[in-house]
């Protein structure tokens, strides 16, 4: 469903992501795991049209990506942020904002395709009108994971949707994207720091450093706690160091 070949992409003279390669199978979840700065957002943005400045060969569902965001391509992924709050319009209605993706793509039937979005992210009727600022972090997040529903893609990213909530709803998210995708059938690739979330949401994990893969493994490694690569290794002794979520552990 998803697949990368020889990656590179640069920021003006700053080298970001180096020769990535990786395949995501159709219904998998992948998770991109790595200190910041190591890459995995920008492989994100150059998989949803927003980093035009790569070399490389990308494609989704079979068609090859451009270098630009085209409609075909919306229809073939979309993107879930990791900061609800700043991803939304603050002065668009959750209405609005569900409704919007179908407007652009002349898509019909929007009370009744908006109130079963709301619904499939556990969010009553009562929502439908309200702004971001009269919802709570978790609420927003899953207005933007409706959002980016809507349009009734395939392949999801998610950009560590978790880790700009309160833990205490952070699983909620978790168990809700899980749901989801065995829904709806849908190919996840996820890049996060937090070795819990992709040990309770992904099957395999590709370890980034410095804009390389040094390791791919099935997350039972990472459960294990026999990552092969040194580096690994070392994220995920931090990771029990510093980790005391409850929704997972590695």
């Amino acid at each position: 469903m998803i697949e990368i070949e020889n990656l590179d992409v640069r920021y003006g003279r700053t080298h970001v992501v180096r020769n990535v390669s990786l395949s995501v199978g159709a219904g998998e979840s992948f998770a991109l795991v790595g200190e910041s700065g190591s890459g995995k957002s920008t492989i994100l943005k150059a998989l949803a049209g927003q980093a035009p400045s790569w070399t490389g060969r990308l494609a989704l569902a079979g068609e090859p990506i451009e270098h630009r965001r085209t409609p075909s391509l919306a229809r073939r992924v979309q993107m879930v942020f990791q900061d609800p709050y700043g991803s939304l319009h603050p002065r668009r209605t959750v209405d609005d904002t569900l409704a919007e993706p179908l407007s652009i793509h002349g898509i019909g039937e929007r009370d009744r395709r908006v109130l079963a979005m709301l619904d499939a992210v556990g969010l009553a009727a009562r929502f439908r009108f309200r702004l971001p600022h009269q919802l709570s972090g978790g609420q927003r997040q899953r207005v933007a994971i409706a959002r980016a529903l809507m349009l009734e893609p395939p392949i999801l990213l998610l950009d560590e949707p978790t880790s700009a909530l309160d833990v205490s709803v952070q699983a909620e998210i978790l168990n809700l994207l899980k749901t989801l995708r065995a829904e709806r059938r849908l190919t996840y690739l996820l890049v996060t720091h937090d070795l819990p979330v992709a040990a309770f949401l992904c099957d395999r994990l590709a370890v980034l450093r410095a804009g390389e893969i040094v390791e791919t493994a099935p997350i039972a490694d990472l459960r294990a706690h026999q990552l092969r690569s040194a580096y690994g290794r070392e994220l995920v002794s931090l990771s029990l160091g510093g980790s005391s979520r409850g929704h997972a552990s590695p």
